[in-house]
């Protein structure tokens, strides 16, 4: 198993260690016993000589999990930024890229978001690319269920979608906005030739990857994004992209950020003159985005800084992980967690979680889980004292110490 983890890591860059190797396990099985095979190390074999075997695989172990208008404060940031580049650049194409776009509900979103601002579409260029061919085809299939709907203001469906029997479709001029490709992001060729995007949404990729992988793609998406270009990324990303090349734009909940000018030093200054900007423009007033029934622009108008949240958790699924680590039932404590990742998202305490089940079972990948649970909650102090205890088992003793010494200082308070 521990090859075919190694072949998913060089051919797409998964970090066996994020979605948990059980669930990769699983899936590996299930081809496995569709296919007649006994022995991993011949589906193994069939993977090295199979492209289209390993498609089937990639298929299977990539999370293709979204919805319409998932987390509002991406698109109210991404509109607020998009009508300033369209007001200073009149005449001028606003490229947009998404990847991955999974089944299309993102860049649709986004489509949609201006649309109804009523952005010409002939100023709208709009890429979608995903390595998934399944998910590429319901996404030009465009024709969705109940579930591709959780966002609270459902007012977009009755714009923009019609009620069939199979679901929801989607009205042409939408679709017309996007364009889809099958590529794969850590490729040689990767959208080669198309000219740099203006945004760019790469959002809950990232922390898939390990270290290696993740520099890899900010080296293809610093190519891919204009010098004043904006990159979306996680909510667990964010410390990724500042430590490879980005700045943070500051522009809450919305987990933007902008490329750091490193030639001059000028990063910071010149995202602080645009964000203010962007707060000042406001190409719409509320009564006529209102006039558009777009809650979204409303919404966009009259965005205030706030406290930054990091997720938002149904503690009870988590709980019951708690209880079944506490009890020794790892594998049942794992499996919650990994579904909690797969359908709901990165969550620090899901990380955390599996670190103590992968820890309990003297498991390597322990070490992964517990750092991306501090990507998302630096400060957390269980996960700062597991970690250096772990650390100082393995005999890595400075890191032991640095990660100890982290751990006093956020220690609760008696």
């Amino acid at each position: 198993m521990i090859r075919i983890e190694g072949l998913l890591r060089k051919v797409i860059g998964l970090d066996a260690a994020s979605i948990g190797s059980s669930q990769i396990q699983r899936t590996v099985r299930l081809r496995m016993k569709r296919l007649g095979i006994k022995k991993p190390e011949e589906y193994h074999q069939l993977l090295e000589k199979s492209p289209a075997e390993m498609s089937e695989l990639i298929e299977e172990v990539v999370v293709t999990e979204t919805w319409f208008f998932r987390d509002q404060e991406p698109f109210v940031a991404f509109t607020q930024l998009a009508m300033q580049w369209l007001t200073q650049n009149p005449g001028g194409t606003l490229r947009v890229l998404s990847v991955p776009c999974s089944s299309g509900e993102e860049p649709y979103s986004l489509a949609m978001a201006l649309l109804d601002l009523n952005v010409p579409m002939h100023r709208l260029s709009i890429h979608a690319v995903d390595i998934s061919a399944h998910a590429l085809a319901r996404a030009k299939h465009a024709i969705y269920g109940k579930n591709s709907f959780r966002s609270k203001d459902l007012g977009f469906r009755d714009r923009h979608f019609r009620h069939s029997k199979e679901g929801y479709v989607l009205n042409s001029q939408v679709r017309e906005c996007v364009q889809f490709h099958h590529d794969n992001l850590l490729g040689d060729d990767f959208l080669k030739g198309h000219p740099p995007y203006d945004f760019i949404f790469c959002r809950n990729l990232l922390i898939y990857f390990d270290r290696a992988t993740q520099a890899r793609a900010f080296d293809k998406l610093q190519a891919l994004l204009t010098t004043s270009g904006v990159l979306f990324v996680g909510s667990a990303e964010l410390p990724l992209v500042t430590e490879n090349g980005f700045v943070n734009a500051n522009v809450p909940m919305a987990f933007a950020c902008r490329k750091l000018d490193s030639r001059n030093g000028k990063g910071r200054e010149t995202l602080a003159r645009s964000n203010a900007s962007a707060r000042l423009a406001n190409p719409k007033t509320s009564s006529e985005a209102a006039s558009t029934g777009s809650a979204l622009a409303q919404k966009a108008d009259k965005t205030e800084l706030r406290p930054v949240r990091v997720e938002n958790e149904k503690p009870r699924d988590l709980d019951l992980a708690q209880e079944l680590a506490d009890r020794g039932q790892l594998d049942e404590a794992a499996a919650i967690c990994e579904d909690w990742l797969r359908n709901e998202g990165p969550s620090f305490r899901a990380f955390y979680l599996l670190g103590l089940v992968h820890d309990a079972a003297g498991d390597e990948l322990a070490v992964e889980f517990y750092r991306k649970a501090l990507y998302l909650e630096p400060n957390h102090y269980e996960t700062l004292l597991q970690l250096s205890l772990l650390l100082e088992k393995k005999g890595d003793t400075a890191s032991a110490r640095a990660f100890k010494r982290r751990a006093e200082k956020a220690q609760p308070k008696n």
